[in-house]
């Protein structure tokens, strides 16, 4: 009961803060007494502060402020692309206190290279943490690929070339000595880009969240929460057949939606050269000067998405769906195609073409949604740091 009670007072003063004990007291329905234990007890361990006065319109003294901490326990989001290397820290207010980026060639780079190029922007935000008197709490690491149960393990990231890729203890031994002790986890990107978008809205409880680049994963929230699937692997929407006479897909099949919307696929289309460049930037630079065989191409691709999507919203009657990943960035000439096909192939339910919507995170979600993990699993736990803050 104390645990449930630490986390409605803690979860009120983030949601609501500035407040005061009355007014949490008022906002939570636990009494002035019980919320002033409470939030000793939170104070003590650096999850809230007091700011000063909070006047409250009421008779009496004015309450002190209180407000989640900006120093203390954080979230260390880590993340590995295709083309970079990602890092960032987040605070129990839900703010970005440092984002490490580095181009890095991981198209089918051994883990061995790629894990040492990731140790080294974590140990820089790690840095910048220390500075702002953050420390962090848990790091989870983001991978464009599939995970599954297997503790510690990328069960397979098409796109890395990695399968049964054991990353967990070999990246600890990379990490600096104050980030070794700290759990770490593995988690698809589509998932955390998902679990992004539902923090950045809280209003949107259901959803199809669809992340696309050089692959196309996606996530489904349903009711507030993450669906996995039986064995952790729902979302792969990239490997959902939009023609099965078409060509031969890496996965074995035929007429794999990354056939006609991934990256490679787009610029095959269009007739451009794979490029070292950012390709997501090529294409929308490309578009945005009316370059008609892109245009053209990125056109192609919103009709297959939209095609596969059409039979998941059948299935599952989301509310919403939302382009996420660097292929929102593409959202002006991708949505149109994506929402002809919905409109014509959604016809059992009434689809507004507003349900769906281009991501303001775009391809920062998935390096947010791994910090977020960390935050809101202190939010809804408390006491754990609580515990341990003596």
């Amino acid at each position: 009961m104390r645990r449930q009670n630490l986390a409605l007072v803690l979860r009120d003063v983030a949601a609501r803060g500035p407040l005061s004990r009355a007014d949490v007291a008022a906002g939570t329905g636990l009494t002035r007494a019980a919320v002033s234990s409470l939030v000793e007890e939170l104070h003590a361990a650096g999850l809230v502060t007091e700011l000063g006065s909070a006047p409250s319109g009421r008779p009496g003294r004015p309450g002190r402020a209180l407000m989640v901490g900006d120093r203390g326990p954080a979230g260390l989001g880590l993340e590995i692309g295709v083309d970079h290397v990602g890092a960032c820290v987040v605070d129990l207010r839900g703010e970005v206190r440092a984002w490490e980026h580095a181009a890095a060639p991981n198209r089918d780079r051994p883990a061995a290279e790629t894990l040492p190029a990731l140790a080294r922007v974590a140990a820089r935000a790690a840095r910048t943490a220390a500075a702002l008197e953050l420390r962090p709490a848990a790091l989870v690491l983001s991978v464009p690929g599939l995970v599954g149960a297997a503790p510690g393990r990328v069960q397979h990231a098409p796109n890395l070339g990695w399968r049964a890729e054991p990353v967990v203890e070999p990246l600890r031994a990379l990490l600096p000595a104050g980030l070794r002790a700290l759990p770490l986890t593995v988690e698809n990107e589509a998932n955390l880009g998902a679990l992004a978008e539902l923090w950045h809205d809280p209003a949107a409880t259901d959803f199809v969240y669809v992340s696309a680049q050089a692959g196309i994963g996606a996530a489904v929230v349903a009711d507030g929460r993450l669906f996995r699937g039986a064995r952790g692997f729902a979302g792969e929407l990239g490997h959902v057949p939009v023609h099965p006479d078409g060509p031969a897909c890496a996965c074995g099949a035929h007429g794999c939606l990354e056939q006609y919307a991934g990256e490679a696929a787009v610029f095959a289309a269009a007739g451009l050269a794979p490029t070292t460049d950012d390709p997501i930037a090529t294409l929308a630079r490309y578009a945005s000067d009316g370059h008609a065989p892109v245009v053209a191409a990125l056109d192609r691709a919103g009709s297959a998405l939209g095609t596969a999507l059409a039979g998941a919203i059948n299935l599952l009657d989301p509310a919403g769906v939302v382009l996420g990943g660097a292929a929102a960035e593409l959202g002006e000439w991708l949505l149109p195609a994506m929402r002809r096909e919905l409109a014509a192939r959604v016809t059992i339910r009434p689809w507004a073409p507003e349900a769906l919507t281009a991501s303001a995170l775009a391809r920062r979600a998935p390096l947010l949604g791994a910090a977020g993990m960390t935050i809101h699993a202190i939010l809804d736990n408390p006491i754990t740091h609580a515990a341990g803050s003596g």
